[in-house]
């Protein structure tokens, strides 16, 4: 282990000085009370005008925000950035912030259906995966939104691509917790896969972090179903991550919800707790993020990481 500092206890300072795997090292050393909200860039300006939504989840308590519907091809097509440069949002959170890119699985997109936002810009292509790495990105994030028909195997494929070309350049997570109509999701007791398998070959192909849904909110899965794919995570390759997706609109409950499933994120043994962008304008709401944090971490490491973004 190197000197690298706890993500629950670091601050601008640190995460400047950090490159991808000692951001990856950082959450390690957390054990598992690493917060993740999530931003749909495309859905509006956000919640509160003046500032973005991947402000105010960190203002209170995440300690990581991944975007969603990322256009990667037409900068200026990203609403919720309110008109910020992804290195100027930056700037302004002091945090590691992340990009989502799709998987789809090539021939199932009906052409003639409307969409309401541009699936190719945030597409996992070569092209993409290089303008994340120059804007700074600090993790990259593959998977498939809702009815985009996403594979595993092309998750696969992309994972081998993206860390054949770039090695530890780039954090990268990878794995299934939505989209789950044509393939069950990752821990689904009804997936036609197995899930293990899949786990150890997106290992092989280089993945940092497995993504993984969360009991509670995804249907038919239990704590011990995601409980034995992260054990064997971390079994297979130490330092290897897991990440728990709290998602399937059930982001957008009451508080007390997410505090129950977040006590069931927690007996998983996953490193890094995500909460989904569904909600209003563009994020769950702010008191479910903090919500999170607290039951996750405790109010002292929430506290410190609402009030340390300058420190």
């Amino acid at each position: 282990m190197s000197d690298v500092v706890r993500l629950i206890n670091a601050s601008k300072s640190d995460f400047e000085k950090m490159s991808p795997m000692d951001l990856k090292e950082a959450i390690f050393k957390s054990e598992g009370r690493v917060v993740c909200g999530q931003h749909l860039l495309f859905a509006g300006n956000g919640l509160v005008r003046g500032v973005t939504n991947t402000e105010v989840m960190f203002a209170w308590g995440a300690d990581m925000v991944m975007l969603n519907t990322f256009d990667l091809d037409d900068l200026n097509n990203n609403p919720g950035l309110q008109g910020l440069s992804f290195k100027e949002l930056k700037q302004r959170c002091n945090r590691p912030i992340g990009v989502y890119l799709g998987c789809p699985k090539q021939g199932t997109e009906d052409e003639s259906k409307k969409v309401i936002y541009r699936r190719e810009g945030m597409a996992c292509t070569e092209e993409h995966v290089r303008k994340c790495i120059e804007m700074g990105a600090d993790f990259i994030v593959l998977g498939g939104n809702p009815g985009s028909g996403t594979s595993i195997e092309d998750v696969i494929r992309c994972t081998k691509e993206i860390k054949d070309k770039y090695g530890d350049k780039v954090f990268l997570w990878a794995g299934k917790w939505e989209d789950g109509i044509n393939e069950k999701v990752l821990g689904d007791p009804l997936a036609e896969y197995d899930c293990k398998d899949v786990i150890k070959r997106l290992i092989d192909a280089g993945a940092d972090c497995i993504d993984l849904p969360c009991p509670g909110s995804r249907p038919g899965i239990t704590v011990e179903d995601i409980r034995s794919l992260v054990q064997f995570i971390h079994a297979y390759k130490k330092g290897t991550l897991a990440m728990c997706f709290l998602n399937c609109s059930v982001e957008g409950a009451d508080v007390d919800t997410v505090r129950s499933i977040a006590l069931m994120m927690k007996e998983t043994g996953a490193d890094i707790h995500a909460i989904g962008d569904g909600g209003f304008g563009g994020c769950t709401s702010p008191e479910n993020i903090h919500q999170l944090s607290v039951t996750l971490k405790g109010k002292m490491y929430t506290y410190f990481r609402m009030a340390s973004v300058n420190k």
